[in-house]
């Protein structure tokens, strides 16, 4: 779908979540603040196409449901068990400043 293509490269990390309150979503959000990381924050059930863009998310990653879906650098790279598993492993940071999200 063109709208999350779109909304996908708006910032360095954009981040597609049901809702503020989803505990997954806010372990990802909070990973990224913590990183000094300002990631653009998109929940699905507040805007009108949230149940299209969910079908494309779900479609994209192969399962549902698909959210949080995280972007880096335009750039899909999973939900949170792949984010935790690239910080744990240190392959998360080099990922965040090559996409221009960190300076240090």
């Amino acid at each position: 779908m063109e709208r999350v293509t779109r909304l996908s490269t708006e910032k360095a990390v954009v981040i597609f979540t049901p809702s503020n309150d989803c505990p997954m979503s806010h372990t990802v959000t909070t990973l990224f603040s913590g990183l000094g990381v300002g990631a653009a924050v998109h929940e699905l059930n507040k805007d009108p196409r949230g149940r299209d863009m969910e079908r494309d998310l779900a479609r994209r990653l192969g399962r549902n449901p698909p959210v949080p879906a995280v972007f880096i650098g335009g750039k899909l790279v999973g939900s949170t068990d792949r984010v935790m598993s690239l910080h744990l492993g240190g392959k998360l940071v080099p990922m965040l400043k090559a996409a221009g999200a960190m300076w240090l």
